[in-house]
């Protein structure tokens, strides 16, 4: 009963910070809780649990900032994600969870290495190049619950302007998940366990969500994308050594 409740409060934390900075930044919510999660649940449960509260968290963003939603600009993404969101959900299910947490830090701290450290190169076709980020952002949605890195590096490459840039993320989280977790109750993913825990943390995930809506309009977005990005590379590298530990 003491891990439970201990896993609960730890849970409730961490989606309360994940909620602070998807409603922040428009991005960040699984980047954030997932590693977190990581060190209580295993990654079958962490996964389906937070694409549960951040669909519900997108919604409200995308309603709060749907005119800066440009649909042209996310269709492309979408085509690529619908072909890699199958192949996630199998990795989820078919691989070892320790590895699995090792792979998902690895990733999730060289992405934020990179955001930190400014890395940009723009492209010229901006829809074809769309297709592959799309797909790499719907494998990782389905293995990892993570399908931000892709997105965020390609919007921050092409110079994407702060407003367009949270409201298309959200939109195009909010559709990736709402593919994802049907495809993850096929598999056998969101188990009672997984609904218990999201009814858990559903208010931290409200009050956090809540608090970086208003916090977004009024606090310098770049020190907090950098205290965040810097919480994501670290929360990544406990991931990997707590995956390393259990062999």
């Amino acid at each position: 009963m003491a891990e439970s409740t201990a896993t609960i409060i730890f849970g409730f934390i961490a989606i309360l910070l994940s909620g602070l900075t998807y409603g922040t930044t428009g991005f960040g919510f699984g980047l954030v809780s997932v590693p977190l999660l990581l060190i209580f649940l295993p990654p079958q449960m962490a996964v389906p649990t937070s694409l549960l509260l951040s669909s519900v968290t997108g919604i409200s963003i995308v309603l709060e900032a749907r005119r800066n939603v440009e649909l042209k600009r996310i269709w492309p993404l979408m085509v690529g994600g619908l072909i890699g969101i199958p192949v996630g959900t199998y990795i989820l299910t078919a691989l070892d969870p320790n590895i699995l947490k090792i792979i998902i830090g690895i990733i999730i701290s060289l992405c934020a290495v990179a955001f930190l450290t400014g890395f940009r190169r723009p492209v010229g076709n901006e829809k074809a190049t769309s297709i592959p980020i799309g797909f790499a952002s719907g494998l990782l949605n389905g293995a990892t619950g993570m399908s931000g890195p892709p997105v965020i590096l390609f919007f921050s490459n092409q110079g994407v302007k702060k407003n367009v840039f949270r409201a298309n993320l959200a939109a195009h989280f909010l559709i990736l998940n709402c593919i994802t977790l049907p495809m993850q109750g096929v598999s056998g993913l969101l188990t009672r366990d997984v609904f218990t825990y999201a009814l858990w943390w559903f208010p931290a995930m409200a009050v956090g969500t809540w608090a970086g809506i208003k916090l977004s309009h009024k606090i310098n977005e770049n020190l907090f994308r950098t205290v965040a990005l810097t919480l994501v590379a670290a929360t990544g590298l406990v991931a990997v050594v707590t995956g390393i530990r259990a062999f």
